[in-house]
């Protein structure tokens, strides 16, 4: 009996005495005592009911014992559906009455607050804290150190995420054991990963990216994990030299880049640096490889999907791309003709073996965007270069129809962010009586600079078709995004609908 991605990612663990886990107060996890948690907790949810296709939901801190629930989730062959800490009780409401899950787990401080709406939709509510205490330890106290994983194939449901839900309701993608095996197998030969790596892991773990890339690499390659509880440039400063790769997104090295302590002398030993989630600036690269000589590694990927795209390991990491299309996925851009030529704007559509199951209750959503013949419509639009390359200029949501002529928010981003004094921006269609939409600029300052709209609108004056150049721009001290470091550009159209209605 065979559990696909519990026994290439957790039985290997059994008997490894050498660190799994190291946390930010200096202790250590062995693999084979974090094994052993894995199955006290096992045995504790089919305690509480699980049972193989059961849906296990996670609204708790990162820490070991989280991680732990993830392998015991799987083992059991149930499917493990991990929420984002920030969502509120009305948000977790639509997501247990969607999913229904056997079990929900919360923090215990929210315990009084999302137990009517475990109630409510038939979930047992059990508590984990982010210190490991509350009531699943309590039922795993005493349980047996071993137990027998539940036989799964590549085809049965590991886990289901929920897409971010920046328009309309949020949809649950349905991942695989292949699903999610074959990508970590994809990208850990990739990116050279072995035993011998120590991961700088300061991502959450209910995301693609901290879970499923990340945990999943590092966990099938045997390697380390420095385990922080979230993003702190003193304690990931401090915890660098331990460390062989990272990953992380934008967010984390602007920071670590505002920081002068983080120098070539500090990343001189470090192998990797990937990042991913969010476009990185190519100001950032160039400031990043200037500061470290590291050429900072950007991938492509999605809730759907896992990873898609990446630049190479050894060759060129190119700037503003996110790379080649990974071994065994397929690529594609699509127009409404068909497939465009390279250099155009088309739709990314991507076929192979980590393209999702579906969308869980949504058979209609499931038909719109996975063709019967397996490509997957991601909703992003992109180029294609004659060296395989990808760039993504928006989502096709973001696209701006202003007067009849389409406009493609990055290539407006791009020439304002190179305009002095601009450290950011964020380019949006907003509702304009007579050309439709219009394009507005929100723009974000360098550190100590006072900008002027008029003269950055002015900066582009030259550079860009006239139908092309915002009509208006505002400065923000911050762009909003979500936890993954995304622009919420839904945010801003709202914030910002009526600025052209006088």
């Amino acid at each position: 009996m065979t559990n696909t991605l519990f026994d290439a990612l957790f039985t290997p663990l059994s008997g490894r005495e050498t660190a799994l886990l190291i946390l930010a107060d200096g202790r250590e996890i062995t693999g084979d005592a974090f094994l052993r948690l894995v199955s006290r907790q096992a045995h504790a949810l089919r305690v509480a009911g699980v049972l193989p296709g059961d849906r296990v939901a996670v609204q708790v801190a990162k820490s070991p014992e989280a991680l732990a629930v993830y392998a015991a989730t799987v083992g059991l062959g149930a499917v493990f559906l991990p929420l984002n800490t920030a969502y509120t009780p009305e948000e977790v409401e639509y997501f247990l009455g969607n999913a229904t899950p056997r079990v929900f787990l919360c923090d215990p401080v929210r315990q009084a607050a999302l137990a009517p709406v475990a109630a409510r939709n038939g979930a047992r509510l059990i508590t984990l804290g982010a210190t490991g205490g509350g009531e699943l330890a309590e039922l795993a106290a005493g349980q047996p150190d071993s137990f027998a994983p539940v036989a799964r194939g590549a085809g049965d449901l590991a886990a289901i995420l929920y897409t971010s839900g920046t328009t309309g309701r949020s949809k649950g993608a349905m991942l695989s054991h292949g699903n999610l095996l074959s990508n970590a197998q994809v990208l850990a030969d990739l990116w050279h990963f072995t035993k011998d790596d120590v991961l700088l892991h300061a991502l959450p773990i209910f995301h693609t990216h901290g879970l499923f890339v990340a945990s999943n690499i590092s966990l099938l390659t045997g390697g380390a994990m420095i385990f922080l509880p979230g993003f702190d440039a003193d304690q990931v400063i401090g915890l660098l030299p331990r460390a062989t790769a990272m990953m992380g997104v934008p967010t984390f090295y602007t920071r670590l880049l505002d920081d002068a302590r983080f120098d070539r002398a500090l990343t001189g030993h470090m192998r990797l640096f990937v990042s991913g989630s969010a476009p990185l600036l190519a100001e950032t690269h160039r400031e990043f490889e200037a500061r470290t000589s590291h050429r900072i590694l950007e991938r492509y990927g999605m809730t759907e999907t896992n990873m898609n795209t990446s630049n190479p390991y050894a060759g060129d990491r190119r700037a503003g791309t996110v790379g080649q299309p990974l071994p065994g996925v397929e690529l594609r851009l699509m127009g409404e003709a068909g497939a465009v030529a390279s250099g155009e704007v088309g739709v990314i559509e991507v076929r192979g073996p980590n393209v999702f199951q579906g969308y869980w209750q949504m058979p209609e959503k499931t038909r719109e965007e996975l063709r019967e013949n397996g490509w997957f419509i991601t909703g992003d639009l992109g180029t294609l270069d004659s060296d395989g390359y990808v760039t993504i200029v928006g989502r096709a949501k973001d696209l701006i129809i202003s007067g009849g002529f389409n406009i493609y928010p990055k290539e407006v981003e791009m020439l304002l962010d190179e305009l002095p004094g601009v450290l950011e921006s964020a380019v949006i269609g907003l509702p304009h009586p007579d050309f439709g939409e219009a394009v507005f600029a929100v723009l974000t300052p360098q550190k100590g600079v006072i900008l002027d709209t008029q003269a950055v609108l002015a900066g582009l004056r030259d550079r860009l078709a006239r139908f092309k150049q915002p009509k208006a721009a505002i400065v923000l001290a911050d762009l909003p995004r979500n936890t993954m470091g995304k622009v919420q550009k839904n945010l801003l159209r709202a914030e910002y609908a009526g600025w052209f209605k006088g």
